[in-house]
């Protein structure tokens, strides 16, 4: 399986990616075909891309690339309170470096995707050819949001038992998903949940979570250093994605809003908005001007480059000490405060105490014990 390792002094992660090539790698690509990067879904992975991966009008014109982000689906990485979408950025850049990709569209699923997203063609815009967002979140997370998600990550990580496990992934699915969702969907995200998500691997799923509710809006000076085209695809049913956020977005950013009539989370999955979406977001590449897809080749090293981004990271945030930090390593770009840093390394450290122990909603085979279709209901 393909994986982008990035080794530093103080971290090291291991990122999966995935392509519609035959070979599986960027070797396989098309170099006369666009290259477009596809950012997963928050709490998925590469894997939920698959409407984007098997449509023909996607497949068959563009060279595509999807990232597991550093604690979802097969990529793996040490805990640390200092992950936000910045250090996601950084990853992003250092994979694309390794990998010698030319210059990529990018297409961001959902909240934390987006975050890294703009985070990444702030700090490499020669990297980014155009940007499409779909569900533009708010700033930073509304209250009603932040509690919804603090309450179920703390029952989601330490339930004991299955009847406890699905009640809280039932709930997961009405906060992200919204209620018209067919029982099919339904019981294939609490499977995947229940395989990859369980209370035995909840340090990950609280360093996914913190990346979401502690969040900081971009500042202004990122946005207006963005200049590439920018398509905003916003579902007009998702309460936690008012369209005034999309608005805003799209009016610092100079770009273009397209809404999806009855569309709620989760445009990319949902069998009829996935469709539209592809639609939408072929139509918007297919007018710019063609980009190829040969290896990039630069003048300068990827720490120089690297260094540089810390440089401009510094001139947005006004942080004086981040060019001190190694280059190298994506958690220097982290931008949180010490007191959020020490608070989620407090909770990643209360979270790994009994892990090993948890309980595993899974069969001795590794799948889950049953369907969420197939529990026994009380009269």
């Amino acid at each position: 399986m393909p994986f982008v390792d990035i080794h530093s002094s103080d971290d090291f992660v291991s990122i999966y990616y995935t392509t519609n090539s035959f070979s599986g790698n960027v070797g396989g690509f098309n170099p006369q075909k666009p290259t477009v990067c596809i950012l997963h879904p928050t709490f998925l992975d590469s894997s939920w891309l698959y409407p984007q991966f098997s449509d023909p009008r996607l497949d068959s014109e563009f060279n595509l690339i999807a990232f597991d982000m550093r604690v979802c689906g097969k990529s793996e990485c040490r805990s640390s309170g200092r992950h936000d979408s910045w250090v996601e950025a950084a990853d992003l850049a250092l994979c694309a470096q390794n990998l010698r990709l030319s210059s990529f569209h990018i297409l961001a699923m959902e909240s934390n995707a987006i975050n890294c997203a703009l985070r990444f063609t702030a700090l490499f815009p020669e990297m980014c050819l155009s940007l499409a967002l779909c569900n533009v979140p708010a700033p930073t997370e509304d209250i009603w949001v932040y509690t919804a998600y603090d309450e179920l990550i703390q029952t989601w990580c330490f339930a004991e038992d299955l009847e406890s496990y699905e009640h809280v992934a039932m709930e997961s699915v009405k906060l992200t998903f919204g209620s018209n969702i067919s029982s099919e969907l339904r019981d294939d995200l609490i499977a995947y949940w229940e395989m990859t998500m369980h209370p035995g691997k909840r340090c990950r799923i609280l360093e996914q979570a913190n990346v979401a509710i502690n969040r900081s809006p971009i500042p202004s000076e990122a946005c207006s250093n963005i200049t590439q085209p920018v398509l905003i695809i916003q579902g007009d049913a998702k309460e936690a994605c008012s369209r005034e956020y999309a608005e805003k977005m799209a009016q610092d950013l100079k770009g273009i809003i397209y809404s999806v009539k009855g569309g709620g989370g989760y445009l990319s999955i949902i069998e009829g908005t996935a469709s539209i979406l592809n639609q939408v977001y072929v139509k918007f590449v297919t007018r710019l001007p063609h980009a190829r897809s040969d290896p990039a080749a630069s003048s300068i090293s990827v720490e120089e480059r690297m260094q540089e981004a810390l440089v401009k990271l510094e001139q947005l945030t006004g942080d004086a000490n981040l060019r001190l930090r190694d280059p190298l390593s994506p958690l220097s770009f982290c931008c949180l405060s010490k007191e959020i840093i020490d608070q989620q390394a407090e909770q990643l450290e209360l979270f790994r105490k009994g892990q090993t122990l948890a309980f595993v909603p899974l069969a001795p085979t590794g799948r889950p014990i049953r369907r969420y279709s197939e529990r026994p209901r009380d009269d």
